[in-house]
């Protein structure tokens, strides 16, 4: 049975393919067309397939459009209702709508061969509850979707058993945790649907001094679903530009969203616990992202784990529907391997890209201690191993790396990816060496999804990593998932006495992160790196000529 998977109504557009219910490719559409999160979401966009990413999934299992047994589309214009009965007064709605109607025509034009009464429309939140639910390691789950909108809801509340979804709860529009974020993250200045994790971050330097006021119009109700009246965010701090310099007042107000968001998801989950009593919550929608307000639910929910969909956001819907379809056409669906899902080299083809571009590289004995040697030397490494992650974190795989114990680090890492300065970046931690660094949240984490505390005597040894309120948002990396990486950061160790190395992102402000071979060389090109890691394969960075004179 083959199944892809399909998401582009708002954004992030992403494909994703369950062959004989196993995951076997999954990936976002700015990963091929190079446009940060494939496209804005705007209504005359919705029309857009991830039509790169679709063809590759196919591609990459040798299936023909013709073969598929169903598309499955992560967003249902039958449950639309009216821009006045949503109560967002969005007139975009019908231009959706139609275009949603519309997709089976469109795919077909897109993938020559597919036959258009393949594709079955899957509700959007269905999508996102399938993407955590079936997916997760544990069969039988409570599951928590909350994102900025569906087709007339952003919240969903249910459990898996045996695969099967029992949907306990729905918030309707316009009440939306999602677009309320969106909201303040457009108010202080950032992009909204893009910036969000810029406002988490802000948030920690500030104090939550709003929260009395904020309290009953961000509030969880007794059903199981809550309540966001309108705010109007310049009574608590002006409106910022982009590019404007934000104050104390701007941070405080970031800290008290960010709070109350906390708090009523802690509520949510409470609550279905209490209609469930299942020891494992899954979690996705773009809310999922919030990665202390996970930590928070872990720690103060009665469930005893957590587990995130590491593309929790709308691409991951892409994977939820194929896996909800796969279910209802009788497949026995598997747990997703990981998220290496995306696209992936051989040594020969990395070779071939390096020769063609006529550029000077090496095949040392072992890459991994040749980058460990350049990162204890305090050199920056831009590292491109195996198949590309499916999700918005640089989990190993495409990540630029440098060494945690110098405090100056994180100013110089901001610089070369030219974003914020009050931006974190992370740690990867050797799996066995992780407990006795970070405390409070689960371990492992290998998604990168939660914050963990920082001991206090290691604080001062990885200065980079450690957040200005003392957390980090840890990897774990376990050497039989990730055994290159793990001996990458224990030859670190052993010239530097510390299993942790600093990772963000193989990528610029504004640039999705790199993917292909060319795409790492365009970066390693334009970026002040002293290294590139790719395959078996490592580039140096040229020392400059002297001038004459």
């Amino acid at each position: 049975m083959k199944v892809l998977g399909i998401n582009a109504i708002y954004h992030d557009p992403a494909a994703a393919l369950v062959v004989d219910g196993k995951v076997v490719a999954a990936a976002e559409e700015e990963r091929f067309s190079r446009r940060k999160h494939g496209k804005r979401p705007l209504p005359w966009s919705a029309w857009e397939l991830p039509e790169l990413s679709a063809a590759w999934c196919l591609k990459e299992a040798g299936i023909r459009p013709e073969e598929l047994d169903a598309v499955a589309y992560s967003f249902d214009p039958g449950l639309m209702t009216t821009p006045e009965e949503t109560g967002l007064f969005d007139d975009g709605d019908v231009m959706r709508k139609k275009y949603a109607e519309m997709a089976p025509d469109f795919l077909a034009h897109a993938l020559p061969g597919l036959d258009p009464a393949t594709v079955r429309f899957v509700q959007h939140h269905v999508a996102h509850a399938a993407s955590a639910g079936l997916a997760a390691p544990q069969r039988n789950n409570s599951v928590l979707v909350l994102d900025g909108r569906g087709e007339a809801h952003s919240h969903l509340a249910g459990r898996y058993v045996d695969g099967r979804l029992e949907v306990l709860a729905g918030q309707s529009l316009p009440h939306s945790l999602g677009l309320l974020y969106e909201d303040l993250t457009d108010h202080l200045g950032f992009l909204r649907s893009s910036d969000e994790f810029k406002v988490m971050a802000m948030a920690s330097y500030g104090k939550p001094r709003f929260v009395g006021e904020l309290s009953e119009l961000i509030r969880a109700t007794d059903d199981g679903g809550f309540r966001t009246e309108e705010i109007d965010f310049a009574e608590f701090a002006p409106r910022l530009g982009k590019g404007d310099d934000w104050t104390a007042d701007h941070a405080d107000l970031a800290a008290s969203v960010q709070q109350r968001l906390e708090e009523v998801l802690v509520d949510l989950a409470r609550w279905v616990h209490e209609q469930t009593g299942d020891r494992t919550l899954t979690m996705a929608g773009g809310t999922a992202l919030n990665c202390v307000a996970n930590t928070r639910i872990l720690a103060e929910s009665p469930f005893e784990q957590v587990w995130v969909q590491p593309a929790a956001g709308d691409a991951g819907t892409a994977l939820g529907a194929a896996l909800h379809v796969a279910r209802e056409l009788g497949e026995d669906t598997q747990p997703m391997p990981g998220a290496a899902l995306g696209r992936g080299w051989s040594d020969d083809e990395i070779e071939q890209v390096l020769i063609t571009a006529a550029i000077d590289y090496e095949r040392p004995d072992d890459v991994a201690e040749t980058v460990a040697e350049v990162l204890a030397d305090n050199g920056i490494v831009a590292w491109f191993q195996g198949r590309s992650e499916y999700g918005p974190r640089a989990l190993g795989h495409r990540s630029l790396m440098a060494h945690p114990g110098y405090e100056a680090n994180l100013e110089r890492m901001n610089d070369v990816k030219g974003r914020e300065q009050f931006r974190p970046v992370a740690p990867m931690v050797l799996l066995e060496r992780a407990p006795e660094i970070f405390s409070r949240g689960p371990i492992p984490s290998p998604y990168m999804l939660f914050v963990h505390d920082v001991a206090p005597e290691w604080r001062d040894r990885v200065p980079t990593v450690t957040h200005v309120d003392g957390t980090a948002r840890i990897q774990t990396i376990d050497p039989e998932a990730s055994p290159l990486v793990h001996r990458m950061i224990s030859a670190f160790e052993r010239r530097t006495g510390l299993p942790v190395v600093v990772n963000t992102s193989l990528n610029t402000a504004g640039r999705p992160m790199v993917d292909d071979p060319r795409d790492a060389l365009e970066c390693f090109g334009s970026a002040p790196v002293d290294l590139l890691a790719i395959g078996p394969f490592v580039v140096r960075r040229p020392k400059p000529t002297p001038r004459p004179g």
